[in-house]
């Protein structure tokens, strides 16, 4: 951050360094450095984590690449968005996983079957709660999880649930039209019956936000229990039929453009990967294809 003064303070906006097309938020810069989500990074700024040029960082700073940035205690190599190869994995997340880094109690977490990386870091896109399975994308890009969560891009997901107890057309019609939750209003934006009959039967729904248990909440709120769900697509992405529970895919340059249209950014960075790399994922493509992958975890 520039601490150049304009020598008039009306002008500060249009004439201060900070304020040039080149510089860009700093939360957007630490997300694209791989630290984690742009949310994750505006609660990192607020809790003082994060100093620019030597003095602690506020919301609503402005860097450049020029700037210096330290993230707890340690400098960060800034990255400009020409530097960074977009990368996306689609995971098919059993149950029994959490979606946090660590846990206390020692519990599995999805990042545990990711590949590593040596530079850089999985931010998932949203979470899914420890007895849902199915879809869970992570990037390396923090602004395309951010616009892939965020309410404003309207990306709808899709769910498969079991429930127990009786659904009838009057039900559905409220669950699509609105019901009051403890958060405010909620809705299906639709719900199509899948297989079973009597008091388990199996339907297809579908909403626009990612609140917290929000599926379970909708079912819950109409006298029904949710006893299985899963998460199997998310905007244009569906899980494919050979990645198997508890298996990760990488998605090609066509996959990564395509929802990059559907969160409302342009595709500008989908490089292939270098040699070794592309190497690798052949090989982990083939496994899976054939379906030598890992077993997928006992229930």
């Amino acid at each position: 951050m520039s601490k150049n003064t304009p020598k008039n303070p009306a002008s500060a906006v249009e004439e201060s360094p900070v304020h040039q097309s080149s510089d860009e938020k700093l939360q957007k810069v630490l997300a694209r450095a791989g630290l984690g989500s742009r949310r994750e990074m505006e609660r990192a700024i607020d809790a003082g984590q994060v100093k620019v040029n030597g003095q602690l960082a506020k919301l609503g700073d402005r860097v450049s690449m020029s700037d210096t940035v330290q993230f707890g205690g340690k400098k960060i190599a800034l990255k400009s968005p020409d530097d960074v190869r977009r990368r996306v994995l689609l995971y098919n997340k059993p149950e029994g996983e959490i979606c946090s880094r660590s846990d206390p109690e020692g519990r599995r977490t999805v990042y545990d079957r990711l590949p590593t990386l040596s530079d850089d870091r999985w931010i998932s896109v949203g979470r899914l709660d420890f007895n849902t399975s199915g879809l869970l994308l992570f990037t390396n890009d923090g602004n395309l999880a951010n616009k892939l969560m965020h309410p404003t891009s309207v990306i709808d997901r899709e769910y498969l649930v079991r429930i127990q107890g009786t659904v009838d057309d009057e039900m559905k019609e409220r669950l699509v039209k609105g019901v009051l939750l403890e958060d405010g209003m909620a809705r299906f934006t639709d719900i199509v019956d899948g297989a079973g009959e009597g008091r388990n039967s199996w339907f297809y729904c579908v909403v626009m936000e990612g609140r917290n248990r929000e599926v379970r909440r909708l079912w819950e709120s109409q006298g029904v229990k949710v006893s299985r769900l899963k998460r199997v697509r998310y905007g244009n992405i569906f899980i494919p039929s050979h990645v198997r529970v508890g298996q990760w895919l990488e998605l090609n340059n066509k996959e990564i453009k395509d929802l990059c249209l559907t969160a409302g950014i342009t595709p500008v960075r989908t490089a292939q990967p270098s040699t070794d790399e592309k190497a690798k994922a052949d090989r982990h493509q083939r496994k899976l294809r054939a379906g030598k992958g890992r077993r997928p975890p006992r229930k």
